[in-house]
């Protein structure tokens, strides 16, 4: 849908390697002069910021990398486009980052890579927390900021002030499992964003519905919003994801 967008005539096919593989055939697609880049999934996220020429900002503090762009003179880029489509995501439905207090819920390679999108606008606060305090504090050192902290999920307790959005990067969810955080932190007022999706709200959704919180979002804007940054990377254009996202929540 973004190349009939743009009007472009664009290839875009699944290759499937394995780990012993993946260079090989990552090198082999690169042989054709037409191929502009290529995204790349896990377990390979990680392999491939190795291989490339260069990364950007955001995929230095990942460790990881979703999107390769063969540059003019040949070299590659690794950039990540998760905490784009993150922003672009909450942007798109009005969500104020710029000024807000917010809760990152997990400290895995789904936070990392959110990271530097978030702060990039500018929070007044930013809060990641994980069941393991030890991980939270890593990750908050990776940009040492005065209103950036990482905490323990039994230390969320101690917290005074609301949260203007909680975003939650655990994958808890996927199992129908809640993050083990005080309900207490969620605040009514506050927005709740859930980077997994699904056909109906998921739990941590419909847990945050029943403490009364009326903004509640899941992640299949951010899927759509990361492709949208892969493209606008390969391509210059910047597609509309808005009927791409109508069109994948129908299809659930």
């Amino acid at each position: 849908m973004f190349a009939e967008q743009a009007g472009l005539r664009i290839e875009y096919d699944r290759t499937l390697a394995t780990k012993e593989n993946f260079i090989p055939t990552l090198t082999d697609f690169f042989l054709d002069p037409n191929a502009k880049g290529c995204n790349v999934t896990s377990p390979f996220k990680e392999q491939v910021a190795k291989w490339v020429n260069d990364l950007s900002a955001a995929a230095e503090i990942a460790g990881a990398v979703n999107t390769v762009i063969k540059k003019q003179d040949g070299t590659f880029l690794g950039d990540t486009t998760d905490g784009s489509g993150l922003v672009q995501d909450l942007l798109r439905l009005g969500v104020q980052i710029k000024d807000a207090r917010i809760l990152l819920l997990g400290a895995g390679g789904a936070a990392r890579g959110v990271l530097q999108s978030i702060l990039d606008l500018e929070p007044a606060f930013l809060m990641i927390a994980n069941r393991t305090e030890e991980k939270a504090k890593q990750l908050a050192s990776l940009i040492p900021r005065d209103n950036f902290v990482g905490v323990g999920f039994n230390q969320l307790i101690e917290v005074q002030l609301p949260f203007d959005l909680i975003i939650n990067s655990t994958s808890a969810s996927l199992t129908g499992e809640l993050p083990a955080i005080p309900e207490s932190v969620i605040s009514s007022s506050a927005c709740v964003y859930d980077m997994s999706y699904a056909d109906k709200p998921t739990v941590f959704l419909q847990h945050a519905q029943k403490l009364g919180v009326l903004d509640t979002f899941d992640g299949l804007g951010m899927l759509v919003g990361q492709a949208a940054e892969s493209f606008y990377l390969w391509t210059g254009y910047r597609p509309d994801v808005v009927p791409v996202i109508h069109a994948l929540r129908s299809s659930l």
